[in-house]
Formats: C-alpha cells, sequence, structure tokens
C-alpha cells in the first residue's frame, strides 16, 4: 500500500495562517503582556496577513487538493476582511473602558472570527466552507454579548439561537445537494449537474433553496433580517462595526461561490432569489425611514445594501463576482467609517439619538465631515465611492436582463436619501441641544481620515482597482 502525501501548500494558506497563529498568541500572552499590547498585536498579526494577501495576487495558489485557494476572489475577499477586522481593533482602542472590548479575550476571539471568515471566503469545498460558516459565527455569537448588560446578552443569545437555526437548514441544504451530486467540491458539483446521465435535478434544486436560506439570513435578507436591528443595537458597537462589514463581506463570498460555482446551472433557485432582493429593498430602506436612533438606521441601511449586493448573485459570474467584490470593498469603508464615529460620539453601547446630531458640524467638526462623507457615500451621492460600487453593481445585474430588480433598486436608493439626509441637516443646519462626549483619540481621527480618502479614491479613479478586480473569476 503506498502512502499517498497530503496536499498541504502552507504557502497558499499563509494570510489565513497569520491570523489564526494572532489568535493564538492573542489567547495566550495576556498572562505576561498588558491588554494594550494584545491589541498591538492583533493589528501587527493583520498587518501582516494583509501584505501576505497582496504577495500571493495572480499566484492561483491551492491546498487540500483545491478544497482550498487563494485565488483573487479569495484573496480580493481576504483584503476587505482584514480592513474591516483592523478598522474594528482600532476603534476598540479609543473606547477600551466601554463595554468591555479592551478585555484581551475580545481580540482572540475576534481573530478567531476573522480566520473563519477567510476561510469561508476561500473554500472550494462545501465541507470547507461550512467549516468556515460555523468558525466565524461562533466568535460572533461570543463578541454580540460580550458587554455585561441585559441587552448585550440578550442580543447573543438572540443571534446564537436563530444563527443555529439557519446553519441546520444550510447543512440540510449542503446534504440534499451531496445526495443529488455525490460531491463536495464546488466544480465537480456543477460538472455533475450539467452531466447528461444527471437525475437528480428536483433534489438538487431544493437543496439550492434550504442553502439560499442559510446565507439569506447571514447576509440579513428579508425576511430573515429580523435578528439585525436588535442584534445590531445590543452588541458592542464596535461588534456591530464588525459584522456589518467582515460577516456580511464574507457570507456573500460563500453565497457568490455556491450559486455562481456549484449551482449556477441548476433551476429553481433564482426566482426565490429575485423575491428576497426585492422585499430586502423595500423593507431595508422604508424602515429605515422611521428610525429615531443612529445605530438601529444603520442597522436596516446595512439590510437595504444587502439587497443591492444580492443583484450581484443574480448577474453572471464574470460581472457579479467583480462587482460584488469592489462594491463591498467600498462598503466596508464607509459603513465601518459610519460606526467609528458612531462609536465616539456614544455615551454607551446603546447607540445615539438622531436627533441628538444637533449642531455636531460646529462643535466636532472633523466627526461631522467624515459622518457626512460617510452618509453620502452610502446613499451612492457621485463622486464617492458608494454611487460607483452602485453603478457597477447595476450594471452587472441588468447585463443579465434584471431590468425591474434593477429599477426597484435604482428607485428605493433614491428614498434612502431621506434618512441619510437627515443627520446631515441637523449637523449642520441646527443649533446644538445635547452635549456629546468629548473625544481625543488620534489613532480613530486617523482612522475616520484613512477611510474618507478611500472611499473619494474609490470614486474619482474606480479603474485602478476595478481592472485589477475584473480578473478574480476569468
Amino acid at each position: 500500500m503506498n502512502f499517498v502525501a497530503p496536499d498541504v501548500n502552507y504557502y497558499s494558506m499563509l494570510p489565513f495562517i497569520t491570523v489564526l497563529l494572532t489568535a493564538v498568541f492573542a489567547t495566550i500572552l495576556p498572562f505576561y503582556v498588558s491588554r494594550k499590547a494584545i491589541a498591538g498585536l492583533s493589528a501587527v498579526g493583520l498587518l501582516v496577513a494583509l501584505a501576505a494577501s497582496i504577495g500571493l495576487w495572480n499566484t492561483n495558489l491551492s491546498s487540500f487538493y483545491g478544497a482550498y485557494r487563494s485565488d483573487n476572489f479569495a484573496l480580493g475577499f481576504g483584503i476587505v476582511l482584514i480592513v474591516g477586522a483592523l478598522i474594528a481593533v482600532i476603534s476598540s482602542v479609543d473606547v477600551a473602558k466601554r463595554g468591555g472590548t479592551m478585555q484581551a479575550e475580545f481580540f482572540a476571539i475576534l481573530l478567531y472570527a476573522v480566520s473563519g471568515t477567510m476561510l469561508l471566503a476561500s473554500a472550494h469545498d462545501l465541507i470547507v466552507l461550512l467549516i468556515g460558516f460555523e468558525v466565524m459565527s461562533l466568535g460572533v455569537y461570543v463578541l454580540s454579548s460580550f458587554q455585561e448588560t441585559a441587552k448585550s446578552e440578550e442580543a447573543g443569545m438572540k443571534y446564537f439561537l436563530l444563527g443555529g437555526f439557519a446553519s441546520a437548514i444550510l447543512i440540510f441544504g449542503i446534504a440534499l445537494v451531496f445526495g443529488a451530486t455525490g460531491k463536495f467540491g464546488l466544480e465537480a458539483i456543477n460538472t455533475a449537474v450539467l452531466s447528461p446521465e444527471f437525475k437528480n435535478s428536483s433534489i438538487a434544486a431544493v437543496g439550492a433553496l434550504f442553502i439560499l436560506i442559510g446565507f439569506g439570513f447571514k447576509v440579513a435578507m428579508a425576511p430573515f433580517h429580523q435578528w439585525t436591528p436588535d442584534v445590531y443595537t445590543g452588541a458592542p458597537t464596535v461588534v456591530t462595526q464588525f459584522m456589518s462589514v467582515a460577516v456580511k463581506a464574507a457570507a456573500f463570498a460563500g453565497f457568490l461561490h455556491i450559486f455562481g460555482l456549484a449551482l449556477q446551472n441548476v433551476s429553481g433557485w433564482q426566482t426565490p432569489l429575485q423575491f428576497l432582493i426585492a422585499l430586502t429593498l423595500m423593507i431595508g430602506n422604508l424602515a429605515a425611514l422611521r428610525q429615531s436612533n443612529l445605530k438601529r438606521m444603520l442597522a436596516y441601511s446595512s439590510v437595504a445594501h444587502a439587497g443591492y449586493v444580492g443583484l450581484a448573485v443574480l448577474a453572471s459570474p464574470s460581472q457579479g463576482f467583480s462587482s460584488a467584490l469592489y462594491y463591498l470593498g467600498i462598503y466596508t469603508l464607509m459603513n465601518a467609517g459610519a460606526f467609528a464615529v458612531l462609536n465616539v460620539l456614544s455615551k454607551d453601547d446603546d447607540g445615539l439619538e438622531i436627533e441628538s446630531l444637533a449642531g455636531l458640524g460646529s462643535s466636532k467638526p472633523l466627526l461631522a465631515a467624515t459622518l457626512t462623507f460617510f452618509l453620502l457615500s452610502l446613499a451612492g451621492i457621485p463622486p464617492l465611492g458608494g454611487f460607483i460600487g452602485k453603478y457597477l453593481i447595476f450594471s452587472a445585474a441588468a447585463s443579465s436582463g434584471y431590468y425591474g430588480l434593477v429599477i426597484l433598486a435604482a428607485l428605493t436608493s433614491a428614498v434612502s436619501l431621506a434618512y441619510y439626509l437627515r443627520p446631515i441637516g441637523l449637523m449642520y443646519f441646527r443649533p446644538r441641544v445635547t452635549v456629546l462626549p468629548d473625544f481625543s483619540g488620534r489613532s480613530t481621527r486617523v482612522l475616520l481620515v484613512v477611510c474618507a480618502a478611500g472611499v473619494l479614491i474609490l470614486g474619482l479613479v474606480p479603474n485602478a482597482v476595478y481592472g485589477l478586480l475584473e480578473l478574480v473569476k476569468k
């Protein structure tokens, strides 16, 4: 009997391994170093992983017989995920005394969750994808309840229970797809479906619907979004910041992989997904109009943006993959930036009433200017990055014939102007009525300027980055 060595290419997994090892050190070292040092270690580990991801670009390496791949798609999403985590680490330092986020355990759990997101983005096998999905989810369940308040504990428990139910549905869907095709590999599933001898189309279609529900929950698509406003509001703000960008980006990476590679030729899921996208666009934007709390408004805004990115899943992979990655990269900067401003303006993790922003433009000009910048980009105002991101997503969906959904997305995007412009009007055209906490965090100030610059650059010179992303699935 010949021994066959396992196909393990550690170089292809270097970004993932770096984050995982940093998480291990962040777990052990608190016994010997200060908590602030753990925050620095986490940031350095993420920066090294970011450099490794950039260095692996265009190498298209794989491991475990193709189950794990460091292609440009995975590396691009990995960069987005690392940036989202790095923003969360920096944001947590300046509010260290609130919500327990300066505890060393916070950084370790955050990094474990990041390793799960990176595994999910690199997975080309349903089992590897499921492992990444669950590692990410377990970390975020704990982070959601990290603040020692009843509201935070309720948020964590609600997310855990509903997330466990969604995971069970996802696993059942994976089992049905495997039963129909006999394969776990994404390309192998697609090959089996295209085979003339394939006779299990109905089983594969039902499995696809169950998988759609599982991922619909994780990306907060209506009607599976009910957990989002409560969990986002109850969790520590820095955790909400991480969830709204990194978890959403990783879930969409898996979403695109499964439905753009494995199940693209399985019929039956396209029409339900169109219905979910339409419902998400309407509920997310209309519900955000009625919110008086900025944190809760951003939660419903996150639901609406899940609808926009969902259009890329319907588009052809050649356009949908690159447009979704570009949009999520911009979304990470502008949404995480908005939450960073909210984080430093809030007295606690319950959020901030929108009315209390009145007069912020004169009392705290930098925070007001950057928040205005991020809100305008989220609304899709040119020439900011949010406008280019929406344009690319809408163009990809229109090229695949989904004109009705594109029109609906454009209309609901116009509706979103009402709730994005309201805080801006209060900041600059109303006198101050609330005294907000003093803020002198240098690291967050630098972070806000960098995020704003990134949003502007991605809006003004999109070809500089999008030209690279067009190669992700060609």
